[in-house]
């Protein structure tokens, strides 16, 4: 699913294509690229689930909490986010291209994956994703973006 997650947003959302409301013609498509019915399906619904997360009414980690909260995670979120992610997670809390409700969105989606093999390349791609879906969350998204792509390119200074 992931893979299919990463080339919708590759293809539509990052190259700023027009992304085809209708989901019959984009699940063909995708099944074209080679991709399974069942795999397209659920990345379907995952980024409809990832839409949904807007709506703060239904989501209560959306209400704002203390600066001084800390995180505390599952043992089946420890399974999956080892602690290069949480890492990561906390240093893209301190240099705050995450807040506290991005996190948790971003927790939340990387939980609703259906895969034993998630890392931290993994993880950057679906924080680009939560982050670009969040409204107001331009600056942060422009940064994970020069977090993601400008490290491949050499040198950290």
């Amino acid at each position: 699913m992931m893979d299919i997650l990463m080339y919708l947003f590759e293809t539509y959302i990052h190259s700023d294509a027009e992304l085809m409301v209708d989901q019959d013609e984009l699940s063909e498509e995708l099944l074209r690229a080679g991709f399974h019915q069942e795999d397209i399906y659920k990345a379907l619904e995952w980024l409809e689930k990832l839409a949904a997360l807007q709506d703060t009414e239904e989501t209560p980690y959306m209400n704002t909490s203390s600066v001084t909260a800390m995180r505390i995670y599952t043992a089946q979120e420890m399974s999956r986010l080892d602690t290069t992610c949480r890492g990561f997670l906390t240093y893209l809390e301190q240099i705050h291209v995450l807040g506290a409700d991005t996190r948790e969105m971003v927790i939340d989606r990387v939980m609703a994956l259906e895969t034993a093999d998630f890392n931290l390349d993994d993880l950057k791609w679906i924080i680009l994703m939560v982050l670009f879906n969040a409204p107001g969350n331009e600056s942060a998204y422009s940064q994970m973006e020069e977090l993601l792509y400008g490290m491949e390119d050499g040198y950290i200074h």
